[in-house]
Formats: C-alpha cells, sequence, structure tokens
C-alpha cells in the first residue's frame, strides 16, 4: 500500500500542478484529510531541489491556514463537522481528556502535535473548541509546522538523491517507524 501511495505522489509532483497540489493537501490536512503532506512533499523537492525551501514555505503557510480552518471548525462547527471528523478517527473519547490539558499546555501541545506525525487536524480542531488564544494558536503552528516542513525540505536538498534511493530502498521500513510513532503519539495523548 505504502508503495502504490509513493508511486502516486512521484506521478502527481511530475505533474505541472504538484506545487498547487500540495497546497491544497497541506491545508485540508490541517483539517480533515487523513494523508499527511509529506507523502507530496518529499518527492516534489527530491525532483524540485533547487526550489526546496520555497516548497517548505508553500507547505507551511498552507498547513497553517488549513490549521485556522481547523480552528473554525472546533470553534464553530463543533457540533456538526467537528464530532463527525472526530468519530471518523475513533477520538472521542481521548480528546475529551486531552483538552482538560489545553488550558494549561495550550501553546506547547499545538507545537509538539505540529513536529510529530500526531494527526494535527485533531490538534486544531482542539484548539478552537476550547477557544485557546488564536494567536497563540498561530505562532505554535508557525514554528511548528516551518520547522518540520523545512527541516524535511533542508535535508531533501543537502542529501537529494541519495535521500530519494534511501527512501525508496527502505520504504516499508520507513512505513512501519511512521506508523509507530503515530501509535506512539495517541498512547501519548491517553496520558495527558
Amino acid at each position: 500500500m505504502m508503495r502504490a501511495l509513493y508511486d502516486w505522489a512521484i506521478r502527481m509532483v511530475e505533474s505541472p500542478y504538484a506545487l498547487p497540489i500540495l497546497v491544497v493537501v497541506s491545508f485540508i490536512e490541517s483539517s480533515f484529510f487523513p494523508i499527511p503532506p509529506d507523502i507530496l512533499l518529499i518527492p516534489l523537492v527530491l525532483i524540485r531541489r533547487n526550489e526546496a525551501f520555497k516548497i517548505a514555505l508553500y507547505c507551511t503557510i498552507s498547513s497553517v491556514l488549513g490549521g485556522y480552518f481547523g480552528y473554525f471548525i472546533g470553534d464553530v462547527l463543533y457540533d456538526s463537522v467537528g464530532l463527525w471528523v472526530l468519530n471518523h478517527y475513533n477520538a472521542v473519547a481521548q480528546f475529551d481528556k486531552f483538552t482538560q490539558s489545553y488550558h494549561e499546555y495550550g501553546a506547547w501541545i499545538v507545537f509538539m502535535a505540529g513536529l510529530t506525525p500526531f494527526p494535527y487536524k485533531i490538534i486544531t480542531i482542539a484548539s478552537g473548541v476550547v477557544h485557546l488564544d488564536l494567536m497563540v494558536f498561530i505562532i505554535a503552528s508557525l514554528f511548528a509546522r516551518g520547522i518540520r516542513f523545512f527541516f524535511i525540505a533542508w535535508l531533501l536538498w543537502k542529501y537529494g538523491a541519495p535521500m530519494k534511493t534511501f527512501i525508496e530502498k527502505n520504504l516499508g521500513w520507513l512505513s512501519i517507524v511512521f506508523f509507530v510513532l503515530l501509535i506512539g503519539c495517541f498512547y501519548l495523548i491517553k496520558f495527558l
């Protein structure tokens, strides 16, 4: 499955619409879409290494704007759309426990979730539900998403072809590591 997703991403980034597709995926992933933008970011930077930081900037800005949309869902549409998204991810129970920590650690929660494979959409919606200060949310999101996407872009810019070979050769193991980190993040949230 990961190989098919990777091959699809490679085909997408070879299209003249690759950057707009990345922008859309980055936006919707921050509020409801299950596939992280990294799936497109990585091959796009590998193919267009000279534009690596421009691509990371577009990905960061669209992700934060999508996060603001997720915040809006939590703030205004929680009873309808927000609950639907949380139910879709079987995250209502964790979400209820998680919101209790928001008042004390909101900025750090947003920041850490923005760096990790934890579904960022849950954090954006939670931020809206608990009415986390909007400037705190935006600043934490900009730093976290920026660090994440610019670090990926820098790695791929610096190491280029060897990194592509490494990713393609180890896609199975990298997928396992990603899912272990994802499950670990969910497990960690249970104890917050």
